[in-house]
């Protein structure tokens, strides 16, 4: 790609980006959400037209004004949202639009074989005629770069590939990255994870505000260097530093049970404390925070607030009662994307901006414009749809309408999931400015140097229960915590 330039109504989203991709190689395109990495992607994959520039493969110029031209150019693009039809097969989804056959008959048993092989390919036992919606999100995956690697694509480009994947299925794509790279694709790998581009990637290659700020091997780019190129300035700790003000208890939690999912959970958590529940996935982490929120009904067990007993059937007297979730899936179950952001901070506080069922809109604009102020949050208008912004403003359009409520306990489940260094930094400072006003904060994160970095007490749960405490947190490491995860 040479001087690539992509300009909207009033943003210049691309200014002059130079790319090469080699073959056999994994190259990792990094920077803060908005920094143009998804416009660039959409421009290789055929969804934008560059306003300047051109692209070559192979050496000749390539044509990519529409999806189709992409994939004749051999780039298969693999989004973050996947283009699988969720009532199709794994086979009907490969081989849509260029289904196998004569005579306007499908040949079946044809695609199934081919399908077979691309599966075998990439060292993954999938049933090609297994519908996609029952299948797992790491599968749906698989399938869609069997479907890429159907059109002869030799430039595969992956959209934060392992941001909703398990580490064991983290593990099983990052083996499949390496066994295409070794069969001579050019990959480009797009991640917020560190850990993945280090292990993974050859060169790397740093967006910053629309503009290309340098490509480099991975071995010559510290970790440090690396996050400054990234944000443009130097952040001092991936994690800002504090002194935690630890009150008085406030949220008590005793004999806590759901099926084999929680099983007789107890513990309490203090006033300016930042208590992190972690653990495996299935540990049951997830299904404890629900019970606190009210979506789920306990078996048995209580739960207390300032000595008060809490007794609540739905998420709705949760909220009254003044505990607040933001949900590990910010998309699909933190916003209404459709929505404006607006709108997305008024649904739990309609009771407050509402007279006469009607809701007060300037109330409501006046409320949201301070947290904007004091989140800063980054949205060119409150009428902004939800989906249009980066991630770590969603997460903050989704803070706001909690702090709006006076929520006191305040659960964020994998509160920088799909955020970039940047952004996450500032969540971490919002997490420590809510523990400084006494907030009880409870933090779940998959993370583990996260974990570390800002927890002021660690819970480890493994198969339902609380398997160890970790109190003295700064001398702690991810191998304690890996012991109790497996106990």
């Amino acid at each position: 790609m040479r001087e690539i330039d992509k300009s909207f109504p009033g943003v210049q989203a691309l200014k002059g980006v130079d790319l090469d991709l080699y073959s056999g190689e994994v190259l990792a395109l990094l920077g803060e959400n908005g920094a143009g990495k998804s416009t660039l992607i959409k421009i290789l994959g055929g969804a934008h037209a560059p306003t300047a520039g051109n692209v070559l493969v192979g050496g000749r110029e390539v044509d990519l004004s529409t999806p189709h031209a992409s994939q004749a150019a051999g780039i298969g693009i693999i989004y973050q949202e996947f283009n699988l039809v969720p009532h199709l097969s794994a086979r009907e989804n490969i081989f849509l639009g260029q289904e196998s056959g004569r005579g306007g008959f499908i040949d079946t048993g044809e695609e199934r074989r081919k399908a077979s092989d691309l599966f075998r390919r990439l060292g993954t036992p999938i049933d090609p005629e297994q519908r996609c919606s029952d299948m797992t999100v790491a599968q749906q995956q698989v399938v869609e770069i069997a479907k890429a690697l159907s059109q002869d694509a030799r430039i595969l480009v992956m959209d934060e590939p392992s941001a909703t994947l398990t580490p064991q299925e983290v593990e099983r794509l990052l083996k499949i990255v390496r066994e295409l790279r070794t069969q001579g694709l050019g990959i480009i790998y797009i991640s917020h994870r560190l850990e993945e581009v280090y292990e993974i990637s050859d060169r790397i290659m740093v967006l910053r505000d629309g503009g290309h700020v340098a490509t480099r091997p991975t071995g010559e780019l510290g970790r440090e260097a690396l996050i400054e190129l990234m944000v443009g300035r130097k952040l001092e700790n991936e994690f800002p530093s504090h002194e935690p003000r630890i009150g008085d208890e406030r949220l008590e939690v005793r004999g806590l049970s759901r099926g084999t999912a929680v099983r007789d959970i107890s513990f309490s958590a203090r006033a300016g404390e930042i208590l992190a529940l972690t653990g495996l996935v299935g540990a049951g982490r997830t299904e404890t925070v629900r019970l606190l929120f009210g979506a789920d009904q306990p078996d048995s067990g209580s739960i207390s607030l300032d000595g008060e007993a809490l007794h609540f059937s739905n998420p709705r007297q949760a909220i009254r009662a003044g505990i607040g979730l933001l949900t590990e899936d910010r998309k699909g179950q933190g916003l209404v994307l459709m929505h404006s952001v607006r709108e997305n901070f008024g649904l739990p506080n309609l009771e407050e901006f509402s007279r006469w069922g009607m809701v007060d809109r300037h109330n409501e604009q006046t409320s949201f414009s301070s947290f904007v102020d004091s989140l800063r949050i980054k949205v060119p208008h409150q009428d902004e749809l939800a989906r249009n912004l980066s991630g770590g403003n969603q997460q903050k359009v989704v803070l706001a309408k909690w702090l709006q409520r006076n929520c006191e306990v305040i659960i964020f489940d994998e509160p920088t999931r799909g955020i970039d260094v940047g952004s996450k930094y500032e969540i971490y400072l919002l997490i420590q400015e809510l523990a400084a006003q006494g907030k009880v904060i409870i933090m779940i994160s998959s993370e583990l140097p996260e974990v570390l970095g800002l927890a002021d007490r660690v819970l480890v749960m493994h198969e339902g229960r609380i398997t160890g405490e970790i109190t003295d947190v700064r001398n702690a490491t991810q191998e304690d915590i890996m012991r109790m995860a497996v106990a």
